[in-house]
């Protein structure tokens, strides 16, 4: 039977479980990622990484990614097992896994990695904290609102916990978010997010939808904001931060400040900080990666495998 080196990392404690599967010999099963995810009866995390080379991967977005020279695929997959285009936070993690188990050096340059979202450029970067912590930026490409957006909002939000629904705007970041904008810390406190919220319209694809509070300038830099934010992110549920979701916040933010308003973001999420920057055609977004250990497959996770 074949095995699977696994790994557990996090990135502001969006976990994941990382399969090294470098020449491409798994086929994994959407029952397979639910049992490896669950936190009772298998590893526990967020989301599954699948770390595969490109050539190797059997994806089509991998084929685009070899073609254009990106040797290394993020396959990520929901914790309920269904595929999901991009994962900010998931793809700071791979690139560490690639750097600490000596597949990669950054020193020679930025690291492309492809994704079903197109390829991502990843580049070591210092800790701003001070917490000397693995920093990663990734430039994570285009972005756009996917409908038109009319009195500051595109679409409605209903959520348990909030007196009623609340305007907010779609973020296209290769996966698909929706930003609600609330009016202070105990409204962000009080969003139910165990239950799914209630999108009109909801895309086609579902979307993980982001609740911001957008903090006063304390520091006088117009060019700077800061946010804190909360994600219910669809196939999971409420986690403790989404890279991609983080972008997304900090482009609505932007738009309703308007066309003046900041252009870097510092997010407070409930798993730690991340900084986003927005550029007129793409935003890159930075923040820590961290592995925690190796891990031993459960022999019901291997019989998964063994099955397909």
């Amino acid at each position: 039977m074949t095995t699977y080196a696994l790994t557990r990392g996090h990135g502001t404690a969006n976990d994941f479980v990382l399969l090294a599967d470098l020449d491409g010999a798994a086929d994994l099963s959407p029952e397979a990622v639910a049992l490896l995810c669950d936190r009772r009866r298998g590893v526990g995390g967020d989301g599954l990484i699948r770390v595969v080379r490109s050539a190797a991967a059997g994806i089509p977005e991998a084929v685009d990614a070899h073609t254009v020279g990106a040797e290394w695929f993020m396959d990520y997959r929901n914790a309920d097992g269904s595929i999901a285009e991009m994962c900010g936070n998931g793809v700071r993690v791979f690139a560490h896994h690639l750097v600490e188990h000596g597949f990669v050096d950054l020193a020679a340059g930025p690291l492309a990695v492809g994704t079903r979202a197109g390829v991502k450029h990843v580049a070591r970067v210092p800790d701003p904290t001070g917490a000397q912590e693995a920093w990663y930026r990734v430039d994570m490409g285009r972005w756009e609102f996917p409908r038109p957006i009319t009195e500051g909002a595109d679409s409605l939000v209903d959520t348990a916990g909030i007196d009623v629904p609340r305007p907010a705007i779609s973020v296209d970041m290769g996966n698909p978010h929706t930003v609600v904008a609330l009016a202070g810390a105990e409204e962000l406190a009080a969003a139910d997010l165990t239950r799914l919220p209630a999108v009109d319209p909801l895309p086609v694809h579902g979307t993980n939808v982001e609740y911001i509070v957008i903090e006063p300038d304390h520091d006088g830099d117009p060019s700077t904001g800061r946010l804190a934010m909360r994600v219910h992110e669809r196939g999971v549920g409420e986690t403790q931060s989404c890279g991609t979701g983080a972008c997304a916040a900090a482009l609505a933010a932007r738009f309703w400040a308007g066309s003046n308003g900041p252009t870097t973001w510092t997010i407070a999420l409930p798993g730690g900080t991340v900084e986003v920057e927005i550029s007129e055609s793409s935003v890159a977004l930075s923040g820590p990666a961290v592995l925690i250990g190796d891990v031993v497959p459960t022999a019901e996770f291997a019989a998964a495998l063994a099955a397909r």
